[in-house]
């Protein structure tokens, strides 16, 4: 199949696409306050609680029980030393485990970006997203 075919693409390059339309109507409102924000995209999460059990992550983490499916990174300083945005880090393959194939993942995505958003703006996620699905 030639490139830019959609059945050419990736998992992860699917899941890139899925992650920019879900953010593109919370953009396209919030843009003005969105400028210091970046997007990310890892496969897993990196932390994992000690005791899944008793876990409770901070409002920075969006999780389905002790597994994270997104955490919002604040701005600050690089190692270099330079001005840092802050960033919201989306974890591809718990996204994926968690939702049903095409519009579900949306959907899903679309949900953990509003929570993100509203933490990083300090709004309730009913600003962000008024009609949620």
């Amino acid at each position: 199949m030639p490139p830019g075919v959609p059945a050419a693409n990736t998992r992860s390059e699917s899941f890139d696409l899925v992650v920019l339309e879900a953010f593109a109507e919370i953009d396209a409102q919030w843009h003005d306050q969105l400028g210091d924000l970046d997007l990310a995209v890892d496969e897993i999460p990196r932390m994992l609680p000690r005791d899944p059990e008793t876990v409770q992550w901070p409002d920075e983490v969006t999780a389905d029980g002790p597994i994270p499916l997104a955490r919002l990174l604040p701005a600050g300083i690089d190692t270099a030393g330079r001005p840092s945005k802050a960033r919201i880090v989306l974890f591809r393959r718990p996204l994926e485990s968690r939702a049903d194939k095409g519009a579900d993942l949306l959907d899903l995505v679309h949900e953990v970006l509003v929570q993100q958003v509203a933490t990083h703006l300090g709004v309730d996620e009913d600003t962000i997203d008024p009609n949620p699905q």
